[in-house]
């Protein structure tokens, strides 16, 4: 089993989004030395929450402090833009980095409506084009020319590894349809996922990127040395997840503190209770039986963690404690 990192840059209350971008770095260099596979950061706009706005531009500085971890988009939001330049953002990261970059690719907003027209100028975002722009992508990665008569440059001898990612079948089916990777946010999604990917397996078409299905999946993990710390922990996400599904997700993740002392009603701890479905929380051993199950129920044979705490250096002893678990 392969153990990778998603990080969304999370900024907690009373931190900066530049700490954040410096937690995020100095997480790849540290989950790099422990054995994780890849480390993809996220895309989102106009949130005081989640200092990843521009991915392209992460993942370059994230390379060069690195040296073999795989680092890579989760995702780019490919309805925002032009395949074209998406395409010469990662052929110039594969370019400096050969055979260490992947393209994750989603369809979300990533952001309310006022982001979409913000980043399409004031224009329609036609998400139906999501399939045609995917072809026009992976075309211009291989060095084949458009109906514009243009190549994506730099040209050279690897391309990226290309990922579609989803919580729902719609991503899945073009990915199967299309012969591509797929990745399945759990942590967005936590019900019904397994389906999803079985249904992507069966529909799953050969291509010049895979011979047979790809996939992984990706859940929210904390991880402390007893449950009793991890559930401490884990408060803070909890409630930072109420309160975004409230539309009232402030100024950054709260504190386990300020998560103790929340007056939740009645609905909201059941909201709690069924967003559990979406995170794995525990000591080692707990964590490692879950997401050993994760693995068995989605038939994968990599799961992506991704850890938000308040505090970094728990953020950074959860995935310590990972990998000694697994012995990566």
């Amino acid at each position: 089993m392969k153990l990778s990192v998603l990080d969304q840059s999370p900024v907690s209350k009373n931190k900066t989004a530049i700490e954040a971008l410096k937690e995020t770095t100095e997480l790849a260099k540290e989950t790099e030395k422990l054995g994780y596979h890849r480390f993809w950061v996220s895309e989102h706009h106009s949130t005081k929450s989640l200092a990843g706005s521009s991915p392209e531009v992460l993942i370059s500085h994230l390379a060069a402090n690195t040296s073999h971890i795989r680092i890579g988009s989760g995702g780019v939001l490919l309805p925002h833009y032009s395949s074209y330049k998406v395409a010469e953002n990662f052929r110039m990261l594969e370019s400096l980095n050969p055979g260490r970059i992947d393209l994750g690719l989603g369809r979300a907003p990533g952001g309310m409506p006022n982001v979409t027209r913000a980043l399409a100028d004031g224009n329609r975002r036609d998400i139906d084009r999501y399939p045609e722009q995917i072809d026009e992508l992976t075309n211009y990665l291989k060095g084949r020319a458009s109906s514009y008569n243009v190549h994506a440059t730099p040209q050279g001898e690897t391309t990226p590894d290309i990922w579609l990612l989803g919580s729902s079948g719609g991503s899945a089916r073009i990915a199967a349809n299309k012969g591509l990777s797929f990745s399945f946010a759990h942590f967005i999604n936590g019900n019904g996922g397994t389906n999803v990917v079985d249904k992507y397996r069966e529909r799953f078409t050969a291509s010049e990127f895979n011979d047979t299905p790809k996939t992984n999946v990706a859940v929210f993990v904390v991880c402390g040395e007893t449950e009793e710390e991890a559930e401490y922990l884990a408060s803070s996400l909890d409630l930072a997840i109420l309160l975004i599904e409230q539309g009232k997700s402030g100024t950054g993740f709260p504190s386990p503190d300020e998560a103790m002392q929340f007056p939740y009603s009645v609905f909201d701890k059941a909201r709690i209770r069924e967003n559990r479905n979406r995170i794995i929380v525990g000591n080692p051993k707990q964590v490692r039986k879950q997401i050993e199950d994760l693995c068995e129920m989605y038939q994968t044979d990599e799961i992506i963690v991704n850890t938000i705490t308040y505090d970094f250096n728990a953020r950074l002893k959860s995935y310590r404690l990972l990998a000694e678990e697994f012995g990566l």
